[in-house]
């Protein structure tokens, strides 16, 4: 059996398991829908640190260290990790983790960095290069606005397309053997580009990637949307989600309710005053390690196609009046019963 199909899309022949996860949040979330799903939220956004760069590192040092408690594991039980996040050099990630002794993959996707984890650390398992992997990122509000737009307190008024980083970190565990839900096939997003150049209007730069890697995952592995539970993007937020809706619809490919977006779920936009809702790294790390696992392991959903968003934009990039690319990963999981019993079968073609 081949382990590519199509063009962007990998089959894993031997699926890893997700052994455990973790995801924590901020203020912001602890008043968001889905509080109940988080391992640990703060009311200090400095995380007891002096900076938010350095309370930054500490989210993504706990949320590692989470993770790992509930599996009963430490830092010498993983192989490698793949981790991530928006501040230059990605120093959210490698100071976190310039303790654990783990070896690691620095990595930069931007708000899709989960899914770009994800997908790496289970090849690495199929492959029988490890037998168990981390991915993990996170975001902060405050270092976020510092990097990419005004520092917070200069009090910038923000556009009714903006979204709101979250302050939030996600990390999910994977092992080659075991019970739980597993991840089986992996889309490699391609670099998209309309022309979007206002960095207050993410989900219009990120929504031609996103439906760029839907169309390919259902063009290379033969099946439609209404073959999952649930399709979830990444932080495209209100805005976005209707443009993808519009670019699918072009392709001939209908996204009913079983589509939504993380960006729409970790906030209520309205209450919170939210805008066009959340994004950043730790929106789609969170929900995903939060909210839709645990959807997987109640049993409500058996197929999960989790597509996380990222827009590759950097200061510099803005100020030389460069438009915004993006790039989407996706990830397909599933839970072993529903793996096993279309396998016996042949009702899938994937």
């Amino acid at each position: 059996m081949e382990k590519k199909i199509g063009r962007q899309t990998l089959r894993l022949l031997h699926p890893p398991v997700i052994a455990s996860h973790a995801c924590i949040g901020g203020r912001h979330e602890s008043r968001g829908p889905l509080a109940s799903y988080f391992d640990e939220l703060s009311e200090d956004a400095f995380f007891g640190e002096k900076t938010w760069e350095k309370a930054e590192a500490t989210m993504q040092k706990r949320v590692l260290g989470r993770a790992l408690e509930k599996a009963g594991l430490t830092f010498s039980d993983i192989d490698f990790i793949f981790a991530g996040d928006l501040l230059n050099q990605c120093i959210g990630t490698s100071f976190g983790l310039r303790d654990s002794g783990i070896p690691f993959y620095g990595l930069y996707g931007a708000c899709s960095t989960m899914g770009e984890g994800l997908a790496l650390a289970a090849l690495f398992l199929d492959g029988g290069f490890a037998h168990r992997t981390a991915a993990m990122t996170s975001s902060h509000f405050c270092t976020a606005e510092r990097q990419y737009r005004m520092p917070v307190p200069y009090g910038s008024q923000r556009t009714p397309t903006a979204q709101w980083t979250a302050t939030a970190a996600g990390c999910t565990i994977l092992e080659a053997g075991g019970s739980g839900p597993a991840v089986t096939h992996v889309t490699c997003g391609t670099v998209e580009d309309l022309g979007i150049t206002d960095a207050n209007n993410m989900g219009a730069a990120m929504a031609p990637a996103a439906a760029a890697t839907l169309t390919a995952f259902f063009r290379d592995t033969g099946t439609k949307p209404d073959d999952y539970d649930q399709i979830v993007t990444g932080d495209l937020g209100q805005l976005g989600s209707e443009i993808l809706r519009d670019l699918m619809e072009r392709e001939g490919i209908v996204l009913e309710e079983n589509y939504t977006d993380c960006g729409l779920l970790l906030f209520d936009l309205e209450r919170q005053d939210m805008h066009c809702g959340a994004s950043g790294c730790g929106c789609s790390a969170s929900v995903f390690n939060g909210y839709l696992l645990r959807q997987m392991e109640e049993g409500r959903w058996n197929r999960l196609l989790f597509a996380p968003t990222g827009a590759l934009l950097s200061p510099t990039s803005s100020f030389q009046g460069e438009s915004i690319p993006g790039i989407c990963h996706a990830v397909l999981i599933e839970n072993q019963s529903e793996r096993k019993r279309k396998d016996g079968c042949g009702e899938w073609s994937i």
